[in-house]
């Protein structure tokens, strides 16, 4: 697998990896932080072709879950950090009306853990109610690539913002206390963080309470609105992804500050949608296809210098 060490003044780097011809944005200055890329893998195009969340599974080593973007089925994909596929498990109970994030967390109400899928895609910000769905990770070796086997019975969870705004939300992450956080895109001019806390799921509509504004400035010509989030195993540390960069947090409860200056990614995913942790400081990255590009898998090692 090709690995390339790079700083932020390097962005030439980058766009060699990159397979189709793009605009390439200049590097923010804040952007100092030295990181190693590992082109891990690509999916095949047909199957998965929107990859807009990724989850690394603890109990199965090696295994990544994902999922597709709207316009698809609710389905769940079990695959290698290669892009092999390994299972298909159809949600069910589960419509996916905008499908933008899964993540791994404590199931709320049996012991292990738990799939969390984020149906809050809104594009045109008309959504006054959005989804979670809840599953039991599946086994993946119940499935198999070329048949698709239900999970068990999902746990709905409608919701709706505390502020009663409508906003476009492709980020979510969760927490070792089960609490769900959810980050605005940047659509509205700012980017806002909200928790849907584990003792709400059982309410009709559930409420997602305004945490704060990030201190990231949504700038659209950088790539710079808000496509992924995750929590680290410790729980001690957060990343939040754009289509450019990688900004990584302390966490203190549910309260976020920024630790180091961001990882800036370029043009290395175009269309970049998903993030998530192998551990504190390497995290899996994954996009959707570009023209003829597949989406692709890559591992991110960030070191603050």
């Amino acid at each position: 697998m090709p690995v390339l060490s790079y700083s932020s003044d390097r962005g030439a780097s980058i766009l060699a990896q990159a397979s189709v011809a793009l605009i390439f944005f200049a590097s923010p200055a804040s952007a100092q932080v030295q990181h190693e890329v590992t082109l891990e893998g690509s999916f095949d195009g047909t199957t998965i072709n929107e990859s807009s969340g990724v989850a690394v599974s603890r109990s199965h080593p090696g295994v990544l879950w994902t999922h597709n973007d709207s316009g698809s089925d609710p389905l769940i994909f079990a695959m290698l950090h290669s892009g092999e596929l390994i299972a298909v498990f159809d949600v069910t109970g589960a419509e996916a009306e905008d499908w933008e994030d899964i993540a791994l967390g404590p199931c709320p109400e049996i012991s292990g853990d738990c799939l969390y899928i984020a149906d809050t895609g809104n594009n045109r910000l008309r959504r006054r109610r959005v989804s979670l769905y809840i599953i039991p990770e599946p086994d993946p070796n119940a499935g198999s690539p070329d048949s698709t086997v239900r999970t068990a019975r999902a746990q709905l969870v409608e919701f709706r913002y505390g502020d009663r705004g409508s906003y476009d939300v492709e980020a979510m992450a969760v927490s070792p206390e089960g609490n769900v956080s959810l980050v605005t895109k940047g659509r509205t001019g700012s980017i806002l963080h909200f928790v849907l806390e584990k003792s709400e799921f059982a309410e009709n509509p559930a409420e997602a309470r305004l945490i704060g504004q990030l201190p990231i400035l949504p700038v659209r010509n950088l790539g710079r609105w808000v496509t992924g989030a995750a929590i680290s195993p410790s729980g001690e540390r957060v990343v939040v992804r754009t289509l450019t960069e990688l900004f990584f947090f302390a966490r203190e409860g549910e309260n976020w500050s920024l630790d180091s200056p961001s990882c800036w990614l370029g043009t290395l995913e175009p269309q970049g949608e998903a993030v998530d942790f192998l551990d504190e400081r390497t995290v899996i990255i994954t996009s959707e296809s570009v023209l003829t590009r597949p989406g692709t898998i890559h591992r991110i090692s960030c070191h603050p210098g």
